[in-house]
Order: structure tokens, then C-alpha cells, then sequence
């Protein structure tokens, strides 16, 4: 995995896991990373990210075939 640093208006700097969070949701959202590994970048359980996904209002079932089997094998 890759770290990247951003920088961040200060206020955030108390809500940082939320911060992963939800841009790893978004990521997730957006089809650039498959729930494992969104569940990764948050430091989650993919289960409990699923969780997560429904306080952003994201569906985490993802129908399409590709992703299951990306998921599966951790890509």
C-alpha cells in the first residue's frame, strides 16, 4: 500500500480515523477501490466497514462480477 500525505485545515486533525473513513468510502463509492480494499485503508474489517459505508449513505453491494473476484484475490 502507498501512504500519501495531505494536508488538512487543522480542525480535522481530532477526527482523523473519520477522515479515512469516509475517504475511503468515497473511493469505494466512486469504483477506485473494491470494499477489501477500502476496509484496508480504514484499518477495518470488511464487515465492519460495510457498517461504515451505510453512515455515508453508500450501497456496499456490488453486483458486478470483476469486483467480487478482485476482492476475493485482494486486488
Amino acid at each position: 500500500m502507498t501512504t500519501l500525505t495531505l494536508q488538512l485545515p487543522d480542525k480535522l486533525e481530532k477526527e482523523h480515523d473519520e477522515t479515512v473513513r469516509f475517504l475511503a468510502a468515497k473511493l469505494y463509492e466512486a469504483g477506485k477501490l473494491t470494499l477489501g480494499q477500502a476496509a484496508e485503508m480504514a484499518g477495518m474489517k470488511k464487515w465492519d466497514f460495510a457498517e461504515i459505508l451505510i453512515d455515508y449513505d453508500i450501497h456496499y453491494f456490488d453486483a458486478s462480477a470483476d469486483a467480487a473476484i478482485n476482492d476475493a484475490k485482494g486486488i
